[in-house]
């Protein structure tokens, strides 16, 4: 069968985090298997270029935008792009649109499908909706803690309902963890499919561990930023204390608007900022064990990355990172502070356990494969748009648990809740 010719759109590439990670990764598959894929992404310029069979569409965000991180926004101006975009798809002629969300490139995307007149497919990557509301919550800190409540909630719903219209534009889409599948199906009425993440084994390595001091040293990775709950690591710090640990340090990397808080408000702390490649990879192994307070994140890639290097993770019951870790076995899941500070006094305690478990964590990290999980998509592009599509009636229906984990590996726990 003729290689099915994807535009992907991505809303990050270059940039550090989840959904940049995805982004290059999917295109590192095209290229791997001589799949044509036409890649359009905001960069440092404009510029079009060809590697084996993946086109780049590379543009530069101009000045008037909207910052959503240090290194990530929206070009407001967008549809600038639209003729020279259009003229170098219709060259390469693509047979289905593929967007990560509704950023710049997501709705360049989003015409590019209408105009062309071919199948889109959409990716959740990000819960928006969450991230505005605790990003908002943060501003109005001068207002009473009931008020703030009630207009996070209002905000909450609203970008959620945003969201789903703007999915349900898509034909098909993808999701990273069982409950956003449910979700997405249930909200939009289009078949929805898991889209995990893989990991890679050889560079997140327990052999990378070098470290010899007696410290605990309790690890954290990723975007300093208020949606991620990072605070919440200055009450664990004073549960450990109060539980009588005092030789333990964290280890936190990562840059975002909450750094300078974080620094001022934690007693043991080391903050190196970004690290990629090998130095984060030396890092991760170094951990005694990776907190992760997060509740509104879809996946957790960084938390598949500790465990990959041997180090037992406690992750909020909420999100997806929840899905990832066996309660137990794997390390811990955790709904407050205290139960936060009980995970952690368990692994510092027991180095037999912290030993067992960061074993069992690395095996089950191994399950992940990024050819499994892009492979994956490719099959539910022709699910959906393919031959085969026609003779699949149950695509018309809610597509059930079989099939959303058909092509991806199996989560460990899908236990909701607090475990």
């Amino acid at each position: 069968m003729k290689p099915r010719r994807v535009a992907f759109f991505t809303d990050s590439f270059h940039e550090v985090n989840g959904v940049a990670l995805t982004s290059r990764e999917f295109v590192n598959y095209a290229r791997r298997h001589s799949l044509p894929l036409f890649s359009v992404h905001a960069g440092p310029g404009n510029k079009i270029t060809q590697d084996g069979s993946v086109t780049t569409f590379e543009f530069s965000r101009g000045p008037v935008r909207l910052g959503l991180e240090h290194d990530l926004g929206i070009d407001l101006l967008f549809w600038r792009l639209r003729k020279l975009l259009r003229t170098a798809l219709r060259e390469f002629q693509p047979d289905l649109v593929h967007i990560t969300g509704p950023g710049d490139a997501g709705w360049l995307g989003v015409l590019a499908a209408h105009e062309l007149k071919i199948p889109l497919a959409a990716s959740w990557h990000t819960n928006l909706h969450e991230f505005a509301s605790r990003r908002l919550q943060r501003v109005l800190d001068f207002l009473p803690e009931g008020m703030r409540a009630r207009v996070g909630s209002l905000t909450e719903e609203t970008c959620l309902v945003l969201c789903m219209k703007f999915y349900s534009l898509a034909k098909a889409i993808f999701a990273p963890n069982p409950e956003l599948v449910e979700l997405l199906a249930s909200r939009t009425g289009r078949p929805a499919f898991l889209m995990s993440r893989g990991i890679d084994t050889e560079l997140f390595s327990p052999t990378r561990r070098s470290r010899t001091d007696r410290a605990f040293v309790i690890g954290y990775v990723g975007r300093l930023s208020p949606e991620k709950n990072v605070r919440m690591l200055a009450e664990l710090e004073r549960e450990l204390r109060e539980l009588g640990l005092r030789e333990f340090r964290f280890l936190i990397v990562g840059e975002g608007s909450e750094r300078s808080w974080l620094r001022g408000n934690l007693a043991h702390a080391e903050l190196p900022g970004i690290l990629r490649g090998e130095p984060l990879a030396r890092v991760y192994a170094s951990m005694d064990a990776f907190v992760f307070p997060s509740v509104t994140d879809t996946f957790g890639n960084v938390v598949l990355e500790a465990m990959a290097s041997g180090v037992p993770a406690i992750v909020s019951d909420a999100g997806g990172p929840r899905f990832l870790v066996e309660a137990g076995r794997t390390g811990f899941v955790a709904s407050t502070p205290r139960e936060f500070a009980a995970g952690v006094m368990k692994l510092q305690r027991d180095a037999s356990l912290r030993r067992i478990m960061g074993s069992l964590a690395r095996k089950a990290a191994e399950r992940f494969s990024w050819n499994r999980v892009i492979g994956g998509v490719y099959e539910n592009y022709d699910l959906c748009f393919g031959q085969k599509a026609h003779q699949n009636a149950a695509l018309q229906e809610r597509p059930n648990m079989q099939r959303w984990c058909a092509s991806t590996p199996p989560v460990l726990s899908l236990r909701q809740g607090r475990q």
